[in-house]
């Protein structure tokens, strides 16, 4: 499928959930609020242009019939593996998708793998998956968030992230292992964590 750009994707996203909950499409009017818009024009481009894509249909001269298509795989991306231990390098293309469609999880929500013992004492073990999403403004992340960090020169972890000054320390929640304790500048936060899932076969 042809990709979207990002006011396509974001009001696809939208009409997504708003038909998944209330079972029938929005009014015009209800996405140019949702969108922050005062027209209707920029709203009946969009929907032109994802039904063009292939994203969406409707029944030509009947109000409300917005369909959203099925064949965008569905649910929560895997992008792959982070570690729970030392660093390791994820993914950034989804290697699998888990239906989530019955969990309420914010918008651009994506999931990795936990791989290790780490973190542990907070209840993620090893082979969980962790729900995040992404950080518009690490500045402003409080401290003891459990956060996805990538740190420079050596790849991505899962740890509790504290920043004092220039320093930030990732602190892991199990004994057996140390903090990362490295200049703010070579951190950079990926997501704080939503929700944490375990599956037992």
């Amino acid at each position: 499928m042809e990709r979207l750009t990002e006011a396509q994707q974001e009001l696809y996203e939208w009409l997504a959930e708003y038909i998944r909950i209330h079972q029938h499409s929005p009014s015009i009017r209800q996405m140019m609020y949702a969108m922050n818009l005062k027209s209707p024009a920029p709203i009946q481009s969009r929907l032109e242009h994802l039904r063009t894509k292939g994203y969406i249909e409707w029944n030509e001269g009947k109000a409300r019939t917005i369909r959203v298509l099925k064949n965008k795989k569905q649910g929560v991306p895997v992008l792959g593996t982070i570690a729970a231990g030392g660093l390791i390098e994820p993914f950034t293309d989804a290697v699998e998708h888990v239906d989530f469609m019955n969990m309420s999880l914010p918008a651009q929500t994506y999931a990795l793998r936990v791989a290790g013992d780490s973190m542990i004492e907070d209840l993620i073990a090893d082979g969980d998956l962790v729900f995040l999403r992404p950080v518009p403004e690490p500045e402003m992340l409080k401290n003891g968030t459990i956060v996805a960090a990538r740190v420079d020169g050596y790849g991505t972890t899962l740890k509790r992230f504290y920043r004092n000054g220039d320093r930030v320390t990732l602190q892991p929640a199990n004994r057996k292992y140390t903090p990362i304790e490295v200049s703010a500048v070579s951190v950079q936060v990926q997501g704080s964590l939503v929700a944490v899932w375990r599956g037992y076969n």
